[in-house]
C-alpha cells in the first residue's frame, strides 16, 4: 500500500521531529518545512494528502499559509498553536483549517486526528474509476451528491472542504431535524465533545459564506436558537 504524504510545517525543529517520529511509526511518509514558503513549494511539487501547520512562525504565519492553500486545495489542514482561547480557535478554523490542536499536545492525539481527517478526505475523493450513480439529496436551493461530493447551491457548484461537506450532508440528509453542536461534532468528528467550543459554529459560518446568497440571512441552514441547526425543504 502506498504511503500517504503528510506535510509538517513548524519552525521549531524539535516539534517537527516529534510529529514525524509518531507519524512515520504509523506508516505515513512525512515532508517537513521550517517556514511557510518552503511548505508551499512542497505542496506545489508533491502529492500531499494532509498538512499540519504551526500558527506562530516567522515570516508568513500558519494562518496566511492556510488561506493560500485553500485557494487551490481541499486537503485536510490541522493547525498547531500555543494559543488556546476560543477566539484563537475561531480565527484558526476561520481561515479554512479542519482541526485545531493546542500545544503542548499528546502526539497520540494528534496522530488520531490525522487518521480521522484522512479517512474523511479519502471518502471525499473517491477513485476516478468509481462510477458515481448520483445518490443525491435535492432540496429547494441545494443539491448535494454523496458519491461524487458535488454541491450545487442556487444553481452554482460550490467548493467545500471534506469537513464542511460532511456537516452539510448530515443536515441535508435529515431534513427538518435539529442537530445540536455536540451532535454535529460527534457525528462528523467521530469523537465526544468534552468541553464547549466553537468548532462547529465556525464551520457552519464558513459553509453559509459559500452556499448562501446572503450568509447573514440564511435560507438553507437555519439556526434554532438555543438548540442547534437544521435544513428545511
Amino acid at each position: 500500500m502506498e504511503q500517504e504524504n503528510i506535510l509538517v510545517v513548524d519552525d521549531d525543529k524539535d516539534i517537527a521531529d516529534l510529529v514525524e517520529i509518531h507519524l512515520v511509526s504509523e506508516g505515513y511518509s512525512v515532508r517537513k518545512a521550517n517556514c511557510a514558503s518552503e511548505g508551499l513549494r512542497i505542496l506545489e511539487t508533491e502529492d500531499v494528502k494532509l498538512a499540519i501547520l504551526d500558527i506562530m512562525m516567522s515570516g508568513m504565519d500558519g494562518l496566511t499559509m492556510c488561506e493560500k492553500i485553500r485557494e487551490n486545495s481541499t486537503i485536510p489542514i490541522i493547525m498547531l498553536s500555543a494559543k488556546s482561547t476560543d477566539l484563537d480557535k475561531i480565527i484558526g478554523l476561520g481561515t479554512g483549517a479542519d482541526d485545531y490542536v493546542i500545544k503542548p499536545f499528546n502526539p497520540l492525539e494528534l496522530t488520531a486526528r490525522v487518521k480521522s481527517q484522512l479517512r474523511r478526505y479519502t471518502q471525499f475523493n473517491p477513485s476516478s474509476h468509481d462510477e458515481s450513480k448520483g445518490k443525491e439529496v435535492v432540496l429547494k436551493h441545494l443539491t448535494i451528491n454523496k458519491d461524487n461530493h458535488k454541491v450545487i447551491a442556487y444553481g452554482k457548484e460550490v467548493k467545500l472542504t471534506p469537513t464542511e461537506f460532511d456537516i452539510l450532508y448530515l443536515l441535508a440528509s435529515n431534513v427538518g431535524r435539529v442537530f445540536s453542536t455536540d451532535e454535529i461534532f460527534e457525528r462528523v468528528w467521530n469523537e465526544k465533545m468534552f468541553e464547549a467550543n466553537n468548532t462547529v459554529m465556525v464551520h457552519i459560518r464558513r459553509i453559509r459564506e459559500k452556499i448562501e446568497m446572503d450568509s447573514r440571512n440564511s435560507q438553507i441552514i437555519k439556526t434554532v436558537w438555543g438548540v442547534g441547526y437544521k435544513i428545511e425543504q
